[in-house]
């Protein structure tokens, strides 16, 4: 992760941005392929959220960073807001979210990717995932965290 978004500033939940290679250190990072306009995202996103925060709990190195495909700032600044909670995302109009989309062939949405440190990745379908283990949250950190060797 260190090369692919090393010098791309992040913003946290707090709304601090900080470069890529300070935030995304030694962390699984999955990288969430979302919009607000997208009804299957607005049903996923609760339970990426409820997993993340629980791992959080627990202390898992684990972040999620934000892609979007929405194309209207005011709707994305919003969804992140209101819906995304803990997660860290890319800011509006950064050209990060189109390279992002096309290097890892997101053709619909959710889409999520668990990515080793060198932008490969660890895990290609982190929405099913989720949905078929989102009541083992530490079983499915330490799954990730076994594919993508941090």
């Amino acid at each position: 992760m260190a090369e692919l978004l090393a010098d791309v500033e992040i913003v946290t939940p707090g709304g601090e941005k900080i470069l890529g290679s300070e935030l995304l250190k030694d962390t699984i990072v999955a990288l969430y392929f979302t919009a607000s306009w997208c009804p299957p995202c607005q049903k996923f996103t609760p339970k990426l959220k409820k997993l993340h925060d629980k791992l959080r709990q627990l202390n898992k190195p684990f972040t999620v960073v934000v892609v979007t495909k929405d194309k209207e700032q005011d709707l994305y600044e919003e969804y992140c807001e209101e819906k995304m909670g803990t997660f860290n995302y890319l800011e509006f109009g950064n050209p990060k979210h189109k390279e992002l989309l096309e290097k890892y062939e997101i053709k619909t949405i959710p889409a999520m990717k668990i990515i080793k440190s060198d932008g490969t990745v660890a895990v290609n379908d982190g929405v099913t995932d989720v949905r078929e283990k989102e009541d083992n949250p530490e079983e499915l950190f330490d799954e990730w965290e076994a594919f993508a060797s941090i």
